[in-house]
């Protein structure tokens, strides 16, 4: 996965129409207007739906504060991206790095498979909806090529990187600024942003995560629609049909993680098999395609359970990431349960 090119990439570069707004446009206005750009650029720093959304409204904050103080030398895209990329560095300063199980260490036997305790929240790279980050409506070349930069994979990567070098990364190849206006932004040299740019993409070149089939892909969108298939009536005959032969199954918050069609087959009607009559609910997370998946606790009764992130090379499934947080399906606006006990009852008088 590369970042998005130069003509394609999502973009509204410093000096456009974003930064000329109405001067008799209320101030939070102007600030609503860049929350998805900024949640986009704090989620790619932080690696968390959560820490990103509290990166920008303490960016929110800090700038309502010192609105007085906004002499105009600078943009006002540029001088709330300042503040924000201090906000994220500020929280960068915990040693541990985010990852995805798979980082952590090597895959395991469904037969040795134990899943232990489950690390923090902070261990793990967290999923977000797209159109939280990014905007989904434009151009579809273009929306694919902005969703390459909010995968999972891409942004593990990003986590690699120290915080100089990862902002000019976004900034420049995502955001498409110029090495010339990051420095201003970022108050260094430009030969500065130049060096930490090609250190990065050095770093980055080793952790280049495989290419994936978009997801207005018409062979992708009918993938899906059979895995869901498969997954509610619980055929695992179909469903591992589905699965490419190095597929990887993966379940933050814990480490453990499985590779293989044979392995993930054994898990789902092994422990996993708590899944059995669930329900899904289709989002697009992380750029790839997704289901909030609901657990039956009782006839007519499912709740939260995990958000999947299923990643496809358009053919088979080769990335099956459930994570197991029912806390934020609110987050991502799903209901907080699926009730139609009312229904049965209904049909059964």
């Amino acid at each position: 996965m590369q970042p998005a090119s130069a003509t394609t990439r999502e973009k509204t570069p410093p000096g456009s129409d974003h930064d000329q707004m109405p001067d008799t446009a209320p101030f939070e206005q102007l600030l609503e207007a860049s929350r998805r750009e900024l949640t986009g650029y704090c989620y790619r720093m932080l690696g968390a739906a959560s820490e990103a959304e509290d990166a920008v409204q303490e960016t929110m904050i800090k700038a309502w504060s010192a609105r007085e103080t906004f002499a105009g030398q600078s943009s006002l895209r540029t001088w709330l991206f300042r503040i924000a990329h201090n906000v994220c560095v500020d929280m960068l300063r915990s040693p541990q790095r985010r990852a995805r199980p798979m980082d952590l260490g090597p895959s395991t036997r469904t037969a040795d498979a134990v899943l232990g305790a489950p690390l923090t929240e902070a261990a793990f790279v967290q999923p977000i909806p797209d159109d939280r980050v990014i905007d989904t409506s434009g151009d579809p070349a273009v929306v694919a090529e902005a969703r390459d930069t909010i995968r999972l994979a891409f942004i593990a990567a990003l986590q690699y990187l120290p915080p100089l070098q990862r902002s000019a990364l976004i900034l420049c190849e995502v955001l498409r600024w110029s090495a010339a206006e990051v420095a201003t932004l970022l108050e260094v040299t430009t030969a500065s942003i130049n060096s930490a740019l090609q250190r990065a993409r050095r770093t980055m070149a080793g952790h280049q995560p495989s290419a994936h089939m978009p997801l207005e892909d018409p062979a992708h969108k009918d993938l899906l629609a059979r895995y869901l298939r498969a997954f509610e009536a619980y055929d695992m005959e179909v469903l591992v049909s589905l699965l490419r032969d190095d597929v990887v199954l993966s379940m933050p918050p814990f480490d453990l993680w499985l590779s293989g069609p044979a392995d993930v087959r054994a898990w789902f009607v092994g422990e996993g098999s708590v899944c059995e009559g669930g329900r899904l609910i289709p989002i697009d997370v992380n750029g790839s395609g997704g289901f909030a998946n609901y657990h039956l606790v009782e006839p007519g009764l499912w709740k939260p359970f995990a958000l999947q992130v299923i990643e496809t090379d358009g053919e088979h499934i080769v990335g099956h990431h459930n994570f197991l947080y029912p806390d934020i399906f609110e987050a991502f606006g799903l209901p907080i349960v699926i009730d139609e006990r009312g229904t049965i009852d209904a049909s059964a008088g």
